[in-house]
């Protein structure tokens, strides 16, 4: 037990260090901006806890490797302050929704995101076309008239 808590106390240092060492990258006079990301659900405009909101910043057209994952309180809020202006990609992930993705450009020293996730659609495998009968191996697929 005393080992798994020093490994996760080592764990939070090192990200702590990590986050530090970013921080100190960002040149003092490079404006910041604090987001504030609301997620809702898009059919009823309730709110979604526990969301995963990424934040991913966009380089020379790219997309950076790593990025900066928060997560939604109970009222679907979650914010963070400190994001140096320009290009963000912004991904949403929540269990029994679409994943949202959108790049923003940050030029403002507050900016509220607002998304709202839908409900996954219908799925086809590779050999599926939409529109047709999914039958099992033992029955036959539904015979319509010829007009």
């Amino acid at each position: 037990m005393r080992k798994s808590l020093s490994i996760v106390g080592a764990a939070i240092i090192v990200l702590g260090v990590g986050l530090c060492a970013v921080a100190w990258a960002q040149p003092d006079d490079e404006p910041m901006s604090e987001l504030r990301f609301v997620v809702l659900k898009d059919y009823n405009g309730k709110p979604v806890r526990n969301a995963a909101v990424v934040l991913h910043p966009i380089r020379k057209g790219k997309q950076t490797k790593g990025g900066l994952e928060l997560k939604t309180d109970n009222d679907g809020r979650t914010n963070i302050d400190g994001i140096p202006y320009g290009p963000l990609r912004v991904q949403v992930l929540a269990p029994g929704f679409q994943t949202f993705g959108q790049d923003y450009k940050i030029d403002k020293p507050e900016l509220e995101i607002t998304v709202k996730l839908k409900r996954p659609g219908e799925q086809y495998s590779a050999g599926d076309q939409a529109g047709t009968n999914k039958t099992d191996d033992n029955s036959q697929p539904e015979q319509k008239p010829h007009q």
